[in-house]
């Protein structure tokens, strides 16, 4: 219920922009969401209180083009009712059908890297089994995690899609770090672009500049995320260019 609620609003609001705008517990909102319930450690009167914010919140920000009749406080036909259950449905279907497919996809763009890379003469490693520095020409591995530091001397770990150690790396040479991104249109990507410029910076601080870090795009990417990325220094590869990837070395 209360993901459809957060659908109503303009734009859609995310789960965790919903806890933070509205101030309310973590756990009572992903409490709610994922296992449907509410926790009975928490009063009534919390509750009750957490609840109030989340509904004034919602009523703020509800979108008016599809709801007028809250603004104009006219009793709403039966068409349009049926028009905005309608519109919140679509909505919901997607934010729940988007993370199936981008894994999806990721799985099939992985796949495909994997393909072309034995075709070349590279060897899968398991992952458990790599470390980021320590990786042998001609060797690749999926979903590795890499140990970054952050201001204050602060470790945490990031994950990376692909990383391929080059069949002619010289001794002490770092791995080519590969991130795998798909997209059905141009507002997502947009919206994540941030996220590729923070893991290069991460990993710049913490192993040097001549740490290399591209993209493996497939579907929307327009010239204001491609122009965004590469301020940062970060290059890319189509999948249906995929043979681009031998002028990194690989």
């Amino acid at each position: 219920m209360l993901e459809m609620l957060r659908m109503a609003t303009a734009p859609p609001i995310a789960r965790d922009r919903l806890i933070g705008l509205a101030g309310v517990s973590k756990g009572l909102v992903v409490s709610m969401e994922v296992k449907g319930r509410i926790s009975p450690q928490m009063t009534d009167a919390i509750v009750g209180v957490q609840l109030q914010k989340i509904s004034s919140l919602i009523m703020r920000l509800a979108d008016k083009d599809i709801f007028p009749w809250l603004e104009t406080g006219a009793i709403p036909s039966e068409e349009e009712v049926h028009r905005a259950a309608t519109i919140v449905a679509d909505r919901l279907c997607g934010a729940q059908s988007d993370p199936i497919i981008r894994n999806a996809q990721e799985k099939r763009q992985l796949d495909s890297l994997k393909k072309w890379l034995e075709h070349r003469g590279y060897s899968y490693v398991e992952t458990s089994k790599s470390k980021f520095n320590e990786m042998k020409p001609e060797t690749f591995t999926f979903h590795l995690s890499i140990r970054v530091t952050l201001t204050g001397e602060k470790q945490i770990n990031i994950p990376v899609d692909t990383v391929i150690m080059p069949k002619r790396a010289k001794t002490g040479s770092l791995p080519l770090m590969i991130e795998a991104k798909s997209a059905g249109d141009f507002t997502n990507p947009n919206k994540r672009r941030k996220e590729e410029a923070t893991k290069i910076s991460q990993l710049q601080t913490t192993y040097g500049r001549s740490v290399r870090y591209i993209l493996f795009l497939c579907g929307y990417f327009d010239s204001g995320y491609l122009g965004y990325e590469a301020a940062e220094g970060i290059d890319w590869v189509w999948e249906h260019r995929i043979d681009d990837l031998s002028e990194f070395g690989v």
